[in-house]
């Protein structure tokens, strides 16, 4: 057989078959790029503040709440442990003498990192002298943010916001 005579085995291609490779390589993608959209829309609000302009019109009393906080001088020392299914919390408030604080209003909050419905808040009572604790049920085990306030009366005296990796 001579080179002008061979037969060509197999298919050829056309710029329809160009057209339909193309076509279903980019629909793949869209596709998962779709379900990726849904997925990340459906499992993360995003909300990070109720009201960004509220929150925007409280940013100079917070940053003068942080100046008073600072001048006050207090150690605070927060530990998270893991108590079967439930978590601990312990709060122990000294002041710049190291004298523990006593009848503060203390409040926990676990922010979970993804899922809101995992959330817990909680008013810590003094079990001991400057220290505050309570159990928090079901709390899994990942990544959360702890938000330790506390007050005398309305007035809030110390606020603090901590990232935390719980582990069993």
């Amino acid at each position: 057989m001579t080179a002008t005579t061979e037969v060509v085995r197999g298919r050829r291609l056309t710029g329809r078959g160009v057209f339909l490779w193309l076509f279903a390589f980019f629909g793949v993608v869209f596709a998962v790029n779709g379900a990726f959209v849904y997925f990340a829309e459906s499992t993360f609000p995003g909300l990070e503040v109720e009201s960004s302009y509220k929150a925007g019109q409280e940013f100079e009393g917070e940053v003068l709440a942080g100046k008073a906080q600072a001048d006050r001088g207090w150690a605070v020392d927060a530990a998270v442990r893991p108590a079967g299914d439930d978590a601990s919390v312990e709060v122990h408030f000294r002041d710049k003498a190291g004298a523990d604080l006593h009848g503060l209003d203390v409040r926990v909050s676990l922010i979970h990192a993804v899922d809101p419905d995992h959330d817990h808040s909680a008013s810590l009572p003094e079990v001991a002298s400057g220290i505050y604790r309570a159990v928090l049920p079901k709390v899994q085990t990942g990544m959360w943010s702890l938000t330790i306030e506390a007050y005398k009366g309305n007035e809030r005296l110390f606020m603090s916001r901590n990232q935390l990796r719980l582990v069993r």
